[in-house]
C-alpha cells in the first residue's frame, strides 16, 4: 500500500512498480503465483523460499521499487518527500489458512 493511499499507481508508474516487483522476487527465487497492481496498493500471491522471512521478503520488494520509483520518476518526490513510498503495513496469510475467497 502506498503511503497515504495515493493513487499514483497508474500508467507508467503502475508499470514499472509490475516490472519491479518482478524483477526483486526473480533475484531473491520468489516464485509469483498471482498479482495485481491497483491505484494505491500491490497484492502479490507467492511461493518463497523457506530461509527468507516474509519480513526480509517485503523489505527486498519494497525497498528497491521505491528507490528506482524515486529515481525515475522524480515527480514522485515532491509527493513523499521523507522518501517513503510505501505504507509501512503489510498483510500476510501462510497457505494453509487461505481461502479461495482470498486468492
Amino acid at each position: 500500500m502506498t503511503k497515504y493511499r495515493y493513487k499514483v499507481l497508474s500508467g507508467d508508474i503502475g508499470q514499472r512498480v509490475r516490472e519491479l516487483v518482478r524483477q526483486t522476487c526473480e533475484a531473491f527465487e520468489i516464485r509469483i503465483i498471482k498479482g495485481v497492481v491497483s491505484k494505491d496498493h500491490v497484492h502479490i500471491l507467492v511461493s518463497a523460499p523457506p530461509e527468507l522471512s516474509v519480513s526480509d521478503m517485503m523489505r527486498h520488494i519494497k525497498g528497491r521499487s521505491a528507490s528506482k520509483l524515486f529515481e525515475e520518476f522524480p515527480e514522485l518526490k515532491r509527493r513523499y518527500w521523507g522518501r517513503h513510498f510505501w505504507a509501512q503495513n503489510c498483510f500476510y496469510v501462510p497457505a494453509e489458512d487461505m481461502t479461495e475467497d482470498m486468492i
